[in-house]
């Protein structure tokens, strides 16, 4: 990848893989290029310093709206992901409800990034935290119990930055076990994207042989799996042409696709899964707030055990976490704002209103919201102050009303947006170190056991108990940071739990 980040890609690169740039070039602080609007626009320009930053209004309105249209498709996956999940229950999020919350949380905390931390850094569900919710959470618990888990990350994360424990912990993670964590996420979340589209699906009623297979047969078949291939070659073709977009296109044009072809085929409904492609009625809905406020800080206790909540709340913490702190470091500097130390200007601010959007979404059960390195595409555009985010924020809150739209999108034509995302992520295994065992096995343990066992939690745990071990075997055990040393013991008696509950005859 080149030195200027891909406005498509999910995720940033960590602070230590950062050169400084100059916050502005001389010729943008000329008196000229400064010079502020008369009157109320001069009062909004000082305050976000769009002028001073060698900015204008239309550059900063321009990259409002490309960051817009880069990320929009969360607006459909987050629904798709969370949507398609049942609880320990048996019980399902409503899909416009969902669409409703995902528009608010992100409308509301790109918004307030904006005003509060004047970066042109825009926020919405999570794809990976969005996973760990669905797939991990949701299964041990009600849905209201696995958003309270979030907001309690969320708070956590509040509590870290505002006692300075962040530079502690991202510190103790080595850097390879934070790339293969993205990479793992990749894979998994390619996984749920080939199933959920038909493409893999389980061989059921069989023993001794694979445990999934190519479509429902051994062999593609119907024209649903035929719209999720086009989509997935559209989405690599857009991809490969750096196309700003790519993803959101991708879906639109796979969409409609799938709308005609529904139209013209003889297709069961049943064979599209949740969603059938169709025109709705109305184009236009009011927004259904019905699963805001629908979360439980402590019924998950009541759920299961205290040592698999801790894990599960880490592991959120972690994506979320790291994933911020390589997304602000590297929107800024895109943008050219990082100081001559290359630090992040407000960055306790920024982190605490990140903080704050995972308790956010949390809340209105839209798992947990997190900044979007998509931003770039804004950036990429002019935009260099937070007045940026406003008109990113503006538009998700237009969207709060096109929930319909939204809703017509079947799982073949977002699903090759998680194909593209996991590949994305992928290109992050490129920065480790593969030729040093003692990095490379916990790395490729945390990538394979994630999808192989549809588990992000064991995944980094696998991780995480190998780097520890191996350490020790190399004599090196001084050099593990003692917040290692906690956590891959958590994880130890997480994978042991079983026998250990029979040696306390907890069973």
């Amino acid at each position: 990848m080149s030195d200027r980040p891909d406005p498509t890609a999910p995720v940033g690169r960590t602070e230590d893989a950062v050169v400084p740039a100059p916050a502005v070039s001389p010729e943008a602080l000329s008196p000229e290029a400064v010079a502020p609007a008369p009157g109320r626009l001069g009062a909004v320009d000082r305050y976000f310093s769009i002028s001073a930053r060698g900015s204008d209004f239309g550059r900063e309105i321009r990259g409002g709206f490309a960051t817009f249209f880069t990320m929009a498709y969360i607006l459909v996956l987050n629904p798709i992901i969370l949507g398609s999940a049942e609880d320990k229950f048996g019980n399902h999020l409503s899909g416009p409800q969902l669409v409703t919350a995902t528009a608010l949380v992100a409308a509301v905390m790109t918004i307030v990034m904006g005003l509060g931390g004047n970066l042109p850094l825009a926020l919405a569900a999570g794809l990976g935290l969005n996973a760990v919710a669905a797939f991990q959470l949701a299964p041990l618990m009600s849905w209201p119990d696995a958003m309270g888990l979030i907001v309690i990350e969320g708070l956590l994360i509040c509590v870290l930055v505002v006692t300075g424990l962040r530079e502690a912990i991202m510190h103790a993670i080595p850097a390879s076990l934070k790339q293969a964590i993205s990479v793992g996420i990749g894979l998994f979340i390619a996984f749920i994207g080939f199933v959920d589209a038909g493409f893999v699906s389980r061989i059921p009623g069989e023993t001794g042989s694979v445990p999934v297979q190519l479509g429902a047969t051994g062999h593609l078949s119907g024209w649903p799996v035929l719209v999720f291939c086009l989509g997935v070659l559209l989405t690599v073709a857009l991809l490969a042409r750096k196309a700003k977009g790519a993803i959101l296109i991708s879906i639109v044009v796979t969409t409609v696709v799938a709308v005609v072809i529904n139209e013209i085929a003889d297709i069961a409904p049943a064979a599209w899964g949740l969603t059938v492609p169709a025109v709705p009625d109305d184009l236009v809905a009011a927004p259904d707030f019905g699963l805001l406020g629908s979360f439980s800080l402590f019924g998950a206790f009541q759920q299961v055990g205290v040592v698999t909540i801790v894990l599960l709340v880490f592991t959120l913490l972690l994506s979320d976490f790291f994933d911020t702190m390589g997304t602000v470091v590297g929107v800024t500097h895109e943008a050219g704002l990082l100081d001559e130390d290359g630090k992040v200007p407000h960055l306790g601010r920024v982190l605490l209103i990140d903080g704050a959007a995972a308790v956010a979404g949390g809340a209105a059960s839209a798992s947990s919201a997190t900044s979007y390195v998509e931003s770039t595409a804004g950036v990429g555009e002019g935009a260099r102050t937070g007045f940026a985010s406003l008109v990113t924020g503006g538009l998700f809150a237009v969207a709060l009303f096109l929930t319909p739209l939204a809703t017509i999108v079947p799982a073949q034509a977002a699903a090759p947006a998680l194909v593209a995302v996991g590949f994305l992520l992928m290109a992050q295994v490129r920065n480790i170190d593969w030729e040093k065992y003692e990095i490379a096995i916990p790395a490729f343990l945390t990538i394979a056991v994630m999808p192989f066992t549809y588990s992000i939690t064991n995944g980094i745990g696998a991780g995480f108990v190998a780097y520890v071990v191996i350490r020790v075997v190399l004599g090196k055990a001084r050099e593990i940071h003692w917040l290692l040393w906690g956590t891959a013991a958590l994880f130890a008696v997480y994978f042991a739990i079983d026998p250990i509950e029979q040696l306390l005859g907890v069973k």
